[in-house]
């Protein structure tokens, strides 16, 4: 198996995978949930971690994402500071759409589990965009009480996935491993993207064989196992949870940033996609 498709485990990150678990909410089951399904995060929540969006700060560093499009700041842009901070001025950043939380394959579903949740809320999104027509994804989690963003990156993925499941009546979630989107809908795994559609079909497959399936992938590489004793899974880190390439770019400015991995927890790592913006 390809390295990028191998479960990273955090062994450095423990005490903070409960911190991450706090977005998965008792409360908020939806009446409709097919088996397996995530429960989602309350609207109170959901309408905080909005609000961290909404933070002078954010916006300001939203502005500097869309004049940079792109281009980590530790690369020379080819214009001056001055030009750029013009240029995320005209970006005037505005967020658009609802914030929706994020939901990732579920380590206990990889073991086996019986019972266990097909997926669980990672993070929160929110869609911002600039005044060029550029889109950014905003994420949140909570820390200490209250919510935080962590990283921005380029394009709407996790919205628009969002919404094209529950347009369906569905939820949607991703299997970072192979950067696949699914949707999960009366008792089946049905395809959001090609990635999904290599991986379970056109077709999709029920929630048992979709459980086969990633245990046959995954179950042998989770924290505790022998792969995981052996040091191959290389550790659950910052780089192995970045968004695919084309979506993000590092630090704008330096600040004490708990990197989003950490705060994950969800025991299994994401495919690197790409560096990303952290706060």
């Amino acid at each position: 198996m390809n390295s990028h498709h191998r479960i990273r485990t955090a062994r450095t990150a423990t005490a903070l995978t409960a911190v991450a678990l706090t977005l998965v909410l008792a409360p908020a089951a939806r009446a409709a949930d097919a088996p397996g399904a995530p429960a989602a995060p309350g609207a109170g929540e959901l309408a905080a971690a909005r609000t961290a969006t909404q933070q002078p700060a954010v916006l300001d560093r939203l502005g500097h994402f869309f004049a940079r499009k792109g281009v980590p700041p530790t690369q020379q842009l080819g214009i001056s500071a001055a030009d750029e901070a013009k240029a995320a001025t005209a970006a005037a950043p505005r967020l658009a759409g609802d914030t929706v939380p994020v939901y990732t394959l579920s380590a206990a579903f990889v073991s086996g589990r019986a019972g266990a949740k097909v997926a669980e809320a990672e993070f929160t999104a929110t869609t911002a965009v600039a005044a060029d027509g550029q889109r950014a994804s905003v994420w949140t989690v909570q820390q200490n009480g209250s919510w935080r963003v962590v990283n921005i990156a380029s394009g709407s993925d996790e919205a628009d996935y969002a919404a094209k499941a529950a347009a369906d009546g569905g939820t949607a979630f991703r299997e970072p491993q192979i950067d696949a989107w699914y949707e999960l809908k009366d008792g089946r795994v049905l395809p959001l993207d090609d990635e999904a559609r290599r991986s379970v079909g056109a077709r999709g497959s029920t929630v048992a064989a979709y459980q086969q399936l990633v245990h046959q992938r995954y179950g042998d590489k989770l924290p505790g196992s022998g792969y995981d004793a052996s040091g191959k899974a290389g550790g659950f880190t910052a780089e192995s949870a970045a968004p695919r390439p084309d979506r993000t770019a590092p630090l704008l400015t330096a600040g004490s940033a708990i990197g989003l991995t950490a705060l994950l927890g969800t025991a299994l790592g994401l495919r690197r996609r790409k560096a990303r913006i952290t706060y």
